[in-house]
């Protein structure tokens, strides 16, 4: 048996059930061992494509996934989809082939080439070890949470596995759970006890049902309010004490509870410039605590009060079982009533600025969350646009919406829709998109169809990078750099397979709705030409941070 097969079996028993990638000469073999152990093989129209969709099906599945691509060009063309994965800290294994030879016009430095985006390396040396080491790099990827490029070259992988080798293996322990201490649980009850206006902020690290119901019932005991980082969007959503999400996309009576509060306690979430509006969300006299199993993320990215070091499930048990006295907290029955009435974005009131030609983009996202199942997987790529998905379109849950903004890179979005489905495929994905990341992304479309996915893709149409557009055309620089003539999008969508419909106003949404009704046997593109007068209420707050 040769390496590779050897290195792809023993992947396979050890629990990689997805792998992304183009195949070429030099991760065929590899590849095909994977299929044959019993692994699904996902082909993408171009390796960045594949590594975004396999980032996604990684976060919204919670299992490690695996990304196969040829060596040199095929992990240059994946790099921006890896990149996203390493700054997200998405658990993913990279599987590259490797050219070694001096003289190989494939050889780069593909090491030093992950080590400059933020991923970790390993590489295959012996035949002998080949098996271990590949184990090793997927060990390192799921307990860590480390996005791995293994490096896999060519001569090592056309070795014979020694007699006594075998390749297959167990599938690898569950990462362990950092306990926090006590004394650190008993600090964070008496600053509890002490708030009276307390918010929970929820980010990556507490992405499960588990963590969310722990989180909840602390919540519940001190009268927290409950917001979300955006990656971790739909976490307590059905709860009445939800302000969904914090940062950017807030909503108005979100951010004027998240300024009052007087204790903020961010639960596996980075507290970044994005979700705390840099730094505008934090009163001046409130208190900061931030609970993460990763040490080093405490206080990262701004001051604290109190930093535990612990899982976030773990430790809002502990608060739980630590007992203390609750409290009323935010939870007043006027906030209870302002909530019900504002607290999400499509109960705000504005002037709908439609023309015959172009629809208001939050007219278009209000009548889609109406029109569309309630059980959806939301992808969101980047751009002017993408407050308006991610604030009007409803998910069910955590696993609901999948945000690749790490980044902030246009043309992930389809991709990322893509691994989600894939990861939920009993909901109806959904990709939110500009029409510079759907034309750049637009290849993925092919795979969308050839996959049978029952994918909406909503194109925010402007005909402009828009965000370039609000920004630099107001001191009255050219813009002809970044905008562009009107492209038919509907009809590149139906030239790979798609039902498509342009929407100007709101009667033309109509088709949707009767997609929706059936039998949804071809994907649905929306090629919607929105206004384009002015810039999203969250750009300008976007923008402070370059």
């Amino acid at each position: 048996m040769k390496v590779a097969e050897a290195v792809g079996r023993a992947l396979t028993a050890s629990g990689i059930d997805h792998v992304f990638g183009v195949v070429g000469s030099g991760n065929f073999h590899l590849t095909n061992a994977m299929v044959a152990a019993g692994a699904r093989f996902v082909a993408a129209r171009h390796e960045g494509g594949a590594a975004t969709m396999a980032d996604a099906y990684a976060r919204t599945s919670g299992s490690v996934a695996a990304l196969s691509v040829h060596q040199g060009p095929g992990l240059t063309n994946a790099l921006t989809g890896i990149t996203e994965a390493a700054k997200s800290r998405t658990p993913l294994l990279v599987l590259a082939a490797e050219a070694t030879a001096q003289r190989s016009n494939f050889r780069i430095e593909q090491a030093v080439l992950a080590h400059s985006v933020g991923a970790v390396t390993a590489r295959v040396t012996t035949a002998h070890d080949a098996v271990e080491q590949a184990r090793a790099a997927l060990r390192r990827a799921r307990h860590e949470r480390r996005t791995v490029l293994l490096n896999l070259p060519l001569e090592v992988q056309a070795l014979d596995v020694p007699a006594g080798v075998a390749p297959d293996a167990v599938p690898l322990s569950a990462p362990e759970r950092a306990e926090p201490s006590q004394s650190a649980v008993a600090d964070l009850v008496r600053t509890l006890e002490r708030s009276r206006r307390p918010v929970f902020v929820a980010g990556r690290g507490a992405r499960t049902p588990a963590a969310r119901d722990a989180l909840a019932a602390l919540a519940d005991r001190h009268g927290a309010l409950l917001a979300t980082s955006a990656v971790a969007r739909g976490l307590f959503h059905g709860s009445p004490w939800s302000l969904d999400v914090s940062g950017g996309f807030a909503s108005p009576l979100a951010t004027e509870l998240i300024q009052g509060a007087d204790l903020i306690v961010g639960w596996g979430c980075a507290l970044n410039m994005w979700t705390t509006r840099h730094g505008s969300l934090i009163g001046a006299d409130a208190t900061v605590v931030q609970v993460d199993d990763d040490p080093e993320a405490l206080g990262a990215h701004r001051e604290i009060t109190l930093g535990l070091t612990g899982d976030v499930e773990r430790t809002a048990r502990r608060a739980l079982e630590a007992g203390g006295e609750g409290d009323v907290g935010y939870r007043t029955p006027g906030i209870a009533e302002a909530l019900a009435a504002r607290g999400r974005w499509r109960d705000v009131p504005y002037e709908d600025e439609g023309t015959r030609e172009r629809i208001d983009p939050r007219t278009l996202s209000i009548a889609l969350d109406d029109i569309l199942p309630a059980e959806r997987v939301v992808g969101v790529d980047s751009g002017n646009f993408m407050g308006y998905p991610s604030a009007y379109l409803s998910v069910p849950d955590q696993d609901g919406f999948c945000f690749t903004q790490a980044f902030q890179s246009i043309g992930l979005g389809l991709a990322t829709t893509i691994g989600a489905a894939l990861a939920q495929p009993d909901r109806l994905p959904v990709a939110a998109l500009g029409d510079g990341g759907a034309l750049m992304s637009a290849v993925e479309l092919d795979t969308v169809r050839r996959l049978g996915l029952p994918m909406v893709v909503v194109v925010y149409n402007d005909e402009a990078y828009g965000a370039e557009v609000h920004h630099f055309g107001p001191d009255g620089f050219p813009l002809d750099t970044v905008t562009f003539p009107e492209t038919d999008i509907a009809a590149v969508a139906r030239g790979y397979g798609f039902e498509a419909v342009t929407v100007r106003t709101p009667a033309d949404l109509k088709a949707v709705r009767d997609w929706v009704a059936g039998p949804r046997s071809a994907p649905l593109l929306i090629d919607a030409k929105v206004t384009r007068d002015h810039g999203a209420w969250w750009l300008e707050e976007a923008f402070r941070g370059h």
